[in-house]
């Protein structure tokens, strides 16, 4: 069993529901998500906010944080995953909020080397935020990224 699958089984059972905010994997992560049968009972959805722009229009993350440090920042993450439950939200916040913010290479940006991630899990008031630095070329980062972001919201509901 993969680990998307058996986080949507996870989620299903507990009657939880996930919304998704990427950057750097561009709907690899809810698209993992739905592959599994039944996900429609847990996955709200995803934003893929890849331009940096969107990040504070479409899901408000704080403009000055963007200006200050750009869109390959902890603190970004943490937002994405914590404001995407409101944006998402249908009779209510998603009770989970997961995000992915990153270079998948092959240049730098924002001062950071391909391969840096920031993945962002929030459950309630409580935020998580994990650094990640993920070898190889771009489809490897990006797909190293989102099954690291599954397995970031398997560990906090084991």
């Amino acid at each position: 069993m993969t680990a998307s699958r058996e986080l949507v089984e996870l989620l299903i059972e507990r009657r939880l529901t996930i919304a998704v905010a990427e950057s750097l994997t561009g709907g690899l992560l809810v698209s993992d998500l739905i592959a599994t049968p039944g996900a429609s009972a847990t996955v709200l959805g995803g934003v893929v906010a890849y331009n940096t722009e969107l990040k504070r229009s479409v899901l408000g993350v704080d403009a000055s944080i963007l200006n200050v440090h750009g869109a390959v920042h902890p603190d970004v993450a943490g937002q994405m995953a914590s404001l995407v439950r409101e944006v998402l939200a249908v009779d209510g916040p998603a009770d989970i909020g997961v995000s992915t913010t990153g270079v998948a290479g092959p240049d730098w940006q924002d001062g950071r080397q391909p391969g840096t991630v920031f993945i962002g899990v929030a459950i309630d008031s409580d935020l998580r935020v994990s650094a990640h630095e993920f070898e190889g070329d771009r489809d490897s980062v990006r797909r190293q990224a989102a099954d690291a972001a599954v397995l970031a919201v398997l560990d906090r509901l084991r």
